[in-house]
């Protein structure tokens, strides 16, 4: 019975430490970017050891893995699917983007570093990027997109890449630095989806 409770509280001190790394590295890559973090300030964040680290991590496709996956656990990207139960094209389009939109804020900090540490082709990044996030955006773009872009006839170019601009994070920081709130923002996107489809 002893050797049992021997074996369950290490592994719940591993799990714990495994937690604690990984928050460590979150709080980094919020801070400065996944980039521009290091193992040992990881190991210093976190109160172990560089080799406790690679003991639990051996490279930085699987740390950067456990931090999106946790990140992703807790602030989940919309859901594209549940979306498509609101027949109302408009309405689907307004709470996909107030979804997205609160996701963008509640992760603003780390979202502008992962989105510079993209645009430098890192492949670990982008890797993480495909398998944690990409999914959920397509399927949150193919919703949006079912209910707007289509019956657009000869508008459906115009309609698309404005559901585009709309989706883009850039786009989202742009009118939050023009000084919109999260339904204004949504509103002038949802309204330029709507002229871009007409006419």
């Amino acid at each position: 019975m002893a050797r049992k409770y021997e074996l369950k509280a290490r592994a719940q001190r591993q799990e714990d430490t495994r937690r604690r790394i990984v928050e460590a590295a979150i709080a980094l890559h919020t801070e400065r970017g996944p980039l521009r973090t290091t193992i040992s300030a990881i190991a210093e964040r976190a109160g172990v050891q560089r080799h406790t680290v690679y003991s639990h991590f051996p490279d930085e496709l699987s740390l950067n893995m456990a931090c999106s996956g946790l990140h992703v656990e807790r602030e989940p990207l919309p859901d594209g699917d549940a979306l498509r139960a609101i027949a109302d094209p408009d309405e689907r389009l307004r709470r996909g983007l107030t979804e997205l939109y609160g996701w963008f804020e509640r992760s603003e900090d780390l979202l502008a570093n992962v989105v510079r540490d993209l645009g430098t082709g890192d492949p670990v990044q982008r890797q993480v990027f495909e398998v944690r996030v990409a999914p959920r955006l397509h399927a949150l773009r193919n919703a949006l997109a079912d209910a707007v872009v289509r019956g657009r006839g000869h508008a459906r170019t115009r309609t698309a890449a404005a559901l585009e601009l709309a989706l883009d994070f850039h786009t989202w920081q742009t009118l939050r630095r023009g000084g919109l709130a999260r339904d204004q923002a949504v509103e002038v996107m949802v309204r330029a989806i709507g002229c871009a489809g007409t006419g």
